[in-house]
């Protein structure tokens, strides 16, 4: 079964470390290689920017990322399409990777929206915010303030609904979660699970869970044991405790997955790289429908592109 994964960090990943090949570098969960074995049909790369680098520099940074992306992820591999607009999504054969490049937080811009829309024009689709700190358009979930969005956050969320670009609230505080509830026109969770299952501050609240789902928008159920138990351990039951649940409150249409491969260090029990995906789908079918487990794998995300 074809698999759309919202989020992975394989960009960041590369630019540490030129050294990698993205084909099929042992150290990438989401290499080529393993997108391709586990049947990635669609994948979004993030750009992410660690809060110590230098301002001044995190635009220039980001624009390394992207240039890693165009160069090393799309330019060197045929059937790796980069999606210039969501419509290219219904297009992909299979076979191939749907490519799509997101931002995770504004910091790589600062208050310049010049910026921010040269970032959409390189291929950006997807938004958020912040990462875990705050920065000048709102506060992450790990700043103890919990602020919601500034006027700049509320002009950025604007933006990108003019552009028709999601804005991804994983990583937010929850002020800053409900003024993006309130303003955006495609909100998403890229990679988050359910609070009321595992009480860690980057889940979210059965309140939240909710409104994303009447907003239209998705949550992305990340594979990382701290976010699904709580622990360094979890197996496939624990992480579809969080599934269940969100199921039991109306989200079996709008929910999705966004592993966060080459972002995290541990792992689910044979989930630990991109090349095990169908082992994840081979346990849903155990417990749903195949029509349920497609819309899990990709058809959620399908029927609500912008």
């Amino acid at each position: 079964m074809k698999i759309f994964d919202l989020h992975c960090d394989v960009l960041l990943r590369l630019w540490e470390d030129r050294g990698r090949s993205f084909t099929d570098h042992p150290d990438l969960d989401a290499s080529y290689k393993r997108l391709l074995k586990g049947n990635v049909n669609l994948q979004l790369f993030a750009v992410f920017l660690e809060p110590e680098l230098p301002s001044d520099l995190k635009f220039q940074y980001a624009l390394e990322q992207i240039d890693l992306f165009h160069q090393e992820v799309v330019g060197k591999h045929d059937n790796v399409k980069k999606i210039h607009n969501w419509s290219d999504i219904r297009q992909l054969k299979d076979g191939e990777i749907g490519a799509v490049l997101s931002l995770e937080g504004a910091d790589a811009f600062g208050n310049d929206l010049m910026k921010l829309r040269t970032l959409y024009q390189l291929g950006v689709k997807s938004l958020g915010l912040t990462w875990n700190n705050a920065n000048l358009c709102a506060d992450g979930a790990g700043e103890p303030r919990g602020a919601g969005l500034t006027q700049l956050g509320f002009e950025v969320v604007k933006l990108n609904n003019e552009y028709g670009v999601w804005t991804d609230v994983s990583h937010l505080s929850q002020f800053g979660f409900w003024d993006v509830i309130e303003t955006a026109a495609y909100p998403i969770a890229s990679h988050s699970n359910s609070m009321a299952i595992c009480n860690h501050p980057r889940n979210l609240t059965d309140e939240q869970a909710k409104a994303l789902f009447s907003k239209g928008g998705f949550i992305g159920l990340v594979f990382t044991p701290p976010f699904i138990t709580g622990g360094d351990k979890a197996d496939f039951n624990d992480l579809i405790r969080h599934i269940e649940h969100f199921c039991e409150l109306g989200g079996k249409e709008h929910l999705a997955f966004g592993s966060d491969f080459d972002g995290i260090t541990k792992y689910v029990n044979n989930l630990e790289h991109a090349g095990q995906y169908q082992n994840l789908i081979n346990e849903l079918l155990k417990r749903y429908s195949e029509e349920t487990v497609k819309g899990f794998a990709y058809e959620n995300i399908l029927k609500r592109l912008p």
